[in-house]
C-alpha cells in the first residue's frame, strides 16, 4: 500500500460540487464519484453522479437513498466507470469525516470527499475498513 494514496478531482467538478453545496445549505448535499478506482494509490474522478440526501435530518446527516444508489451504480458501470468514491458537505462544519460519517462508512478503500461551507475547504480521505479508520488522501485538481 503506497504511503499517500490521492483523489484526482477535475477543478469543473469540483466547483459544481462547491456550488451544488452553496445551493443546498442548510442542508448536507451528497453524490457518487465515478471514474478510475485504485485502493491504495492514485483514484481519478471522471464525472459525479448527484443524488438526493434523504436523512431524516439532512442538515446535519446524509443519506442516498439505497434504490437511487443502485441506479447510479449502473448509471456508471453503463459508462464503463468504477465507484471511486462519495461525496457531501458539512455546512457548517469541517471538511474531515464526523463520529457519524465513521459510523455509516461501508465502502472499503473508497474516497469520502467532504466540502466545508464554514470555512470554505474541501478535504478528501479514504475509508480503511480493516482498521475502522478514515486515511488522508491527497486532493490533486486538474
Amino acid at each position: 500500500m503506497t504511503a499517500d494514496p490521492e483523489l484526482v478531482v477535475p477543478t469543473a467538478i469540483r466547483e459544481t460540487i462547491l456550488e451544488r453545496a452553496r445551493d443546498g445549505r442548510p442542508e448536507e448535499i451528497c453524490g457518487v464519484f465515478g471514474g478510475e478506482y485504485d485502493p491504495d494509490g492514485r483514484s481519478r474522478v471522471r464525472s459525479q453522479y448527484p443524488a438526493d440526501n434523504v436523512a431524516e435530518t439532512p442538515r446535519t446527516r446524509y443519506r442516498i437513498d439505497p434504490e437511487a444508489q443502485l441506479e447510479l451504480f449502473d448509471r456508471l458501470e453503463e459508462r464503463g466507470e468504477e465507484i471511486v468514491g462519495f461525496y457531501h458537505s458539512h455546512p457548517r462544519g469541517p471538511p474531515r469525516p464526523s463520529e457519524t460519517d465513521v459510523a455509516q462508512a461501508t465502502w472499503p478503500d473508497r474516497s469520502y470527499l467532504i466540502v466545508s461551507l464554514e470555512p470554505r475547504e474541501v478535504g478528501s480521505w479514504r475509508w480503511r475498513a480493516d482498521d475502522k479508520r478514515f486515511e488522508r488522501e491527497h486532493l490533486v485538481l486538474e
